[in-house]
């Protein structure tokens, strides 16, 4: 049976077309963390939706993990330049910039994108120096776009020491783009004996079997750093270590 014009009319009013800014909640509030003996101030959701992709509002377990690894191993990161991919609010890529000497953070998200530069901005204004100064800096990065990612290699020639990811393994169809893109930045920085540090939150089975498949697809060695391994979240979480393989 076919629709009326007046049916058709109301089928149509029924449709409810939403955008981004329904789901989107600016309403951050400044938190503080300790890890170790270093104390980070930052803005932050205590909760994000995960639709249009702003879970990276909030600081996830991942994070937690990688930071605390990373606060007790700070020699790792002295002096060292990093990048880092899925930045979210920034809680990483900051920490690292009080031992590091360069420190690019990255999200694909505009919106995300926003509350990182607010958080390097009061990092800064914290120490009364300039992002730069600091070695801070924030780019737009989506994972696979080589275009981006050569971008962000010129304005940084020689490649990094260090790929960081904290809690990015969150979707089964973003996991080969971030392997692609982390080959390509492990390639960049070889000559620097470039590696990537993964904190990994178990979620799926599934998961847990795509990345080491993905790596093993890219030639890359990945590594369970001993003593890792707990609970973060409710969830075991664990560190990686991944390099390229010989063969490269």
């Amino acid at each position: 049976m076919e629709a009326t014009p007046n049916t058709q009319q109301q089928d149509d009013d029924d449709i409810v077309c939403l955008d981004a800014s329904f789901f989107l909640n600016d309403n951050y509030q400044l938190t503080n963390f300790t890890f170790g003996s270093q104390d980070i101030q930052l803005f932050c959701l205590q909760s994000a939706s995960t639709d249009f992709d702003l879970t990276g509002q909030l600081v996830w377990p991942g994070a937690m993990l990688l930071n605390d690894y990373l606060s007790k191993n700070v020699e790792m990161l002295r002096g060292f330049t990093a990048i880092e991919l899925g930045s979210g609010v920034g809680i990483t890529g900051i920490l690292c910039s009080r031992f590091c000497h360069k420190v690019v953070m990255t999200d694909h998200n505009e919106e995300v994108l926003k509350i990182l530069n607010k958080n390097i901005e009061l990092h800064s204004c914290s120490d009364n120096t300039s992002p730069s100064s600091r070695g801070l800096f924030a780019n737009k990065l989506e994972w696979g776009n080589s275009d981006q990612i050569n971008d962000i290699l010129q304005n940084h020639p020689g490649g990094f020491d260090l790929v960081l990811g904290a809690d990015i393994c969150f979707q089964q169809s973003s996991v080969p783009m971030l392997f692609n893109t982390v080959e390509q930045l492990l390639w960049a920085g070889e000559g620097r004996r470039c590696k990537f540090i993964l904190a990994y939150v178990s979620r799926t089975k599934t998961m847990d079997s795509m990345i080491l498949i993905e790596a093993s697809k890219h030639q890359m060695q990945m590594k369970e750093v001993p003593g890792t391994r707990r609970i973060v979240g409710n969830l075991e979480g664990v560190i990686y270590e991944i390099t390229l393989g010989s063969k490269h």
